[in-house]
């Protein structure tokens, strides 16, 4: 297990304006070097299912340890959801677009996302994330955290579960693994994004929708 499973039973769970924890080092040390150097090469923007992309060892190990009974059992404790047994969904982005990062829930058959930075030290004042107290204003915010190597925020999806992030353009790297209610709506979910996937690079082929690091 290369996670800090202590640091996150550590973790105090904020419901200011939503359930949620952030748990810095999660990743750290020597494994949070080796993940940031095996994570997949994509120079386009979006999601991409775990499946569609390739990455090194260090980075496969990290997708055994987060989707292991371990963490699930720990994240379910904190938000007081039953995640045994629950099908998990996990994609990687590696560049925002200026307009990406606008206010948003998540889909409502999401119980918890789980949002692993792997970046390196963030010097932008934009791109972090922060939980809003309502769907108008990215401004009115309770918390921001940045899109730091090693940081976990984590959030249960509720409906008060506002987020977003100001505009910014460039490399901004993370995994996302979603604990969901049913297996069902995961595979519809998981299909449009391997179908937007494959979109993706086909018109990478022809040069369109690089974005730069």
């Amino acid at each position: 297990m290369i996670l800090d499973l202590e640091a996150l039973k550590a973790a105090t769970v904020s419901r200011d304006p939503f359930p949620h924890l952030v748990v810095p080092n999660f990743l750290a040390g020597d494994p949070l070097r080796r993940v940031m150097n095996d994570f997949p090469t994509i120079d386009m923007p979006g999601l991409f299912p775990v499946e569609e992309v390739t990455g090194g060892a260090t980075f496969g190990t990290l997708l055994k340890d987060m989707n292991s009974p371990e963490l699930a059992a720990i994240m379910g404790e904190k938000f007081g959801v039953d995640l045994s047994g629950r099908p998990t969904m996990t994609t990687v982005r590696s560049r925002a677009r200026a307009r990406d990062g606008q206010i948003h829930l998540d889909a409502d058959f999401k119980l918890v996302t789980l949002l692993l930075y792997l970046n390196d030290s963030w010097q932008s004042p934009d791109g972090w994330l922060r939980t809003l107290r309502g769907p108008g204003d990215i401004t009115n915010f309770a918390a921001q955290v940045p899109p730091q190597g090693g940081l976990l925020f984590a959030f249960q999806c509720t409906p008060e579960a506002w987020h977003g992030h100001t505009s910014f353009e460039g490399e901004r790297r993370y995994v996302m693994m979603n604990y969901c209610r049913d297996a069902a709506s995961m595979a519809r979910e998981h299909a449009r994004h391997r179908f937007t996937a494959k979109v993706k690079k086909f018109k990478r082929l022809f040069g369109i929708g690089k974005i730069a690091a």
